[in-house]
């Protein structure tokens, strides 16, 4: 198997957690202002993203046709504990319409083929949830 870079994603930070976020294509151009947790929420947009794709892929894979209100809602938190800091997550995902042994198994096979998913494996509390 050949490796294909398929994106590199650039962005440049200025004042860390209460600072600035640039991308390289200025498509993301965003002031991080504390309290508000904007990095928690850049990454749940951009694992939800991630991961809601690896459903449709996977369910492709099945030959199965996703409903239209598909969706998948990611709640990070931030969590500190004698003073180290930790991410825990809940991706709450819908599926109407689909078999919930079926939806169940698209959103395993999902957390196999988002590499968002396969990044935090192991390294942070997930909950999946089919609501």
């Amino acid at each position: 198997m050949t490796e294909k870079l398929l994106f590199t994603g650039k962005t440049h930070n200025k004042g860390g957690r209460d600072g600035s976020a640039r991308s390289s294509d200025g498509k993301l151009d965003i002031k991080l202002s504390q309290p508000h947790p904007a990095a928690e929420n850049l990454f749940g947009a951009a694992w939800s993203a991630c991961y809601m794709g690896a459903i449709e892929a996977a369910a492709a894979q099945r030959n199965v046709k996703l409903p239209a209100g598909s969706g998948v809602d990611a709640e990070i938190d931030l969590n500190v504990d004698d003073g180290s800091y930790f991410l825990r997550a809940r991706l709450n995902v819908s599926v109407p319409g689909i078999d919930r042994a079926l939806a169940r198994e698209l959103l395993e096979a999902a957390h196999g083929i988002c590499p968002y998913s396969k990044a935090v494996h192991g390294n942070i509390d997930v909950a999946t949830n089919l609501i």
